[in-house]
């Protein structure tokens, strides 16, 4: 005997825990959110019309791209971008693994099939390895869409505001401030070196590797509330393109 407690395996059933909290509601609420979002924007794409009002464009259409040989809805063209960049987030991957595969549902909580569980190594998983790539095209779209931000102050030619102005301005700003707290961004500023304080060039990006920091810590805070305000950027675009609601100028 070496003087060691004997090894029991125990193998929990799914949802068993010793905790006491509510830990299965950030779970339900994300399968809301997310689930909501999926469905609407789903729904917003198939429609191929109501997606461009005076000068204000939705960002599900942004790039618009059309081509003669393309009759489904020009959305499904560039959707794939932002579609593919925030389903290998690091972030939204623990949401939804919990929310939607019970893999864990929760941080001590038993889950469905842990004894088969591989990772991210094996297909469809292992595509997550494409998160930093993503990034490249989403930084792209963010350049484009402040683009239309642009667009948006302009009224037939004369420089004006209005409440869509102010609403794909804000979209955009808080697209920003998801896309560049991404872990694989802050690794690409500061995750290659091992020394900041060796050269001038290298203390200066370190001051740039700790903003980046900074913004990361409410990574998840800027993947919530970017989700909305692309949905509700597109949902005003559309009412204001339907005649429900009308634009407000400001300026």
């Amino acid at each position: 005997m070496n003087g060691l407690a004997p090894t029991t395996t125990f193998k929990s059933s799914f949802g068993t825990t010793q905790r006491r909290d509510n830990w299965w509601l950030s779970p339900i609420l994300v399968a809301f959110g997310l689930g909501s979002f999926g469905v609407y924007s789903t729904w917003a794409a198939l429609q191929g019309q109501y997606y461009e009002f005076g000068p204000y464009l939705s960002p599900f259409y942004s790039p618009l791209l059309i081509f003669d040989w393309w009759h489904w809805s020009p959305a499904f063209l560039i959707l794939w971008a932002p579609l593919g960049f925030r389903a290998t987030c690091y972030y939204y991957r623990k949401a939804y693994y919990r929310a939607f595969f019970g893999d864990p549902p929760a941080c001590a909580v038993g889950e469905f099939n842990e004894a088969n569980y591989n990772g991210e190594t094996k297909f469809p998983f292992i595509m997550q390895n494409l998160h930093r790539f993503f990034f490249y095209v989403a930084v792209i779209i963010i350049l484009i869409l402040w683009y239309d931000v642009y667009e948006a102050f302009w009224f037939d030619g004369h420089f004006g505001m209005g409440v869509g102005t102010l609403v794909l301005f804000i979209n955009s700003l808080f697209l920003s401030f998801y896309t560049f707290s991404c872990h694989s961004f802050r690794h690409l500023i500061g995750g290659k070196h091992n020394c900041f304080s060796c050269t001038a060039t290298r203390r200066a990006q370190y001051k740039v590797w700790e903003k980046v920091s900074l913004l990361n810590i409410n990574h998840m805070l800027w993947a919530w509330i970017s989700l909305t305000t692309v949905g509700l950027a597109d949902v005003y675009v559309r009412l204001c393109a339907m005649g429900i609601i009308h634009d407000v100028r400001l300026l």
